[in-house]
């Protein structure tokens, strides 16, 4: 009766594990592009926005800051916040060419960059004034290739990726350029592939995340700026990685990453994938549209709010 009794728990047990060990991966998150809304875990938009965007972030009072694409209403680019209650407030409009990145810090300040024939990184108090202004040193005759997702880190200095440079700029805070990560893929001298950086994201020990949009592959820099994990899509079961722009590295260390041009050939083909260390898919998203994620924030996992800021 007592081994009957036992057999029965080691049963109740092993189901328990099984089914927690098979649970879906759910997310909810912010898309940005010609599309603009907030994907909810169940699969169905909560809330959409009537514009074409670059970058955005939700907030944890409820807020979204949105990256503006130019328009005829903002011809170098905006960016908005969207309040608790929708209201729209501009915080800042585009002086030059585009406003490609804005990144809300800890202290209510924005970071934004402006591509344009005097690219350049700004800082703005919460009341909207500039603070911080430098150069960015990247070329000047292609603006739309100048740069994307800048980002303030923790010590006060800024990442930011240079497209047509092929590398990410470690910059001071006056603005000196601090180092490079170099993203040209390996090869020998003539043949090497430039690898165009669109997202760089400064994570666990000072690796640096870096999306590598045309050459469709993303690596991970250890803090010597050695590249310790790539990953191409000969790891994943298709051609999933089209033009990956942005990528979120998860608290548990999963990384979530978009490809921007899926979609144009394959409307099912994943737009969003997340993956382990080890490379392993967990979890994908696609919507059978043709167009793309430019970015995104990934707002809750298994219903669960993610710390914040995102790592993205």
């Amino acid at each position: 009766m007592q081994s009957a009794t036992l057999w029965a728990a080691l049963i109740a047990f092993l189901s328990c594990s099984i089914s927690v060990s098979a649970q879906e991966v759910t997310h909810s998150f912010l898309a940005c592009g010609q599309k603009t809304y907030i994907m909810g875990a169940d699969g169905k938009a909560s809330w959409t926005y009537p514009a074409s965007t670059r970058d955005g972030y939700v907030l944890g009072d409820g807020s979204i800051i949105l990256t503006l694409s130019k328009s005829k209403q903002y011809k170098g680019g905006a960016v908005v916040r969207i309040g608790p209650d929708r209201t729209e407030t501009v915080l800042w409009k585009g002086t030059q060419s585009e406003v490609n990145s804005a990144q809300p810090t800890a202290e209510g300040k924005l970071v934004i960059t402006e591509a344009g024939n005097n690219p350049r990184l700004l800082e703005l108090s919460p009341d909207g004034e500039v603070v911080l202004e430098f150069p960015l040193a990247c070329q000047k005759e292609n603006h739309h290739m100048q740069t994307r997702m800048a980002r303030k880190l923790p010590d006060g200095t800024y990442l930011a990726p240079h497209l047509l440079d092929f590398a990410v700029f470690h910059y001071g805070r006056d603005g000196t350029v601090l180092n490079k990560l170099d993203t040209t893929a390996p090869g020998d001298s003539e043949h090497k592939i430039h690898t165009w950086p669109f997202t760089a994201i400064r994570h666990d020990d000072g690796h640096t995340l870096v999306c590598c949009t045309h050459g469709n592959r993303v690596v991970d820099f250890d803090s010597n700026g050695k590249i310790v994990w790539i990953l191409t899509n000969d790891d994943l079961p298709g051609d999933w990685l089209q033009d990956p722009c942005g990528a979120q590295v998860l608290p548990n260390g999963n990384i979530v990453i978009t490809s921007y041009a899926a979609g144009r050939a394959d409307p099912n083909a994943p737009k969003m994938f997340e993956v382990t260390p080890d490379k392993k898919v967990v979890w994908r998203y696609a919507d059978g549209q043709k167009v793309g994620i430019h970015h995104f924030q990934v707002i809750t996992s298994n219903g669960k709010r993610l710390e914040e800021p995102a790592q993205k």
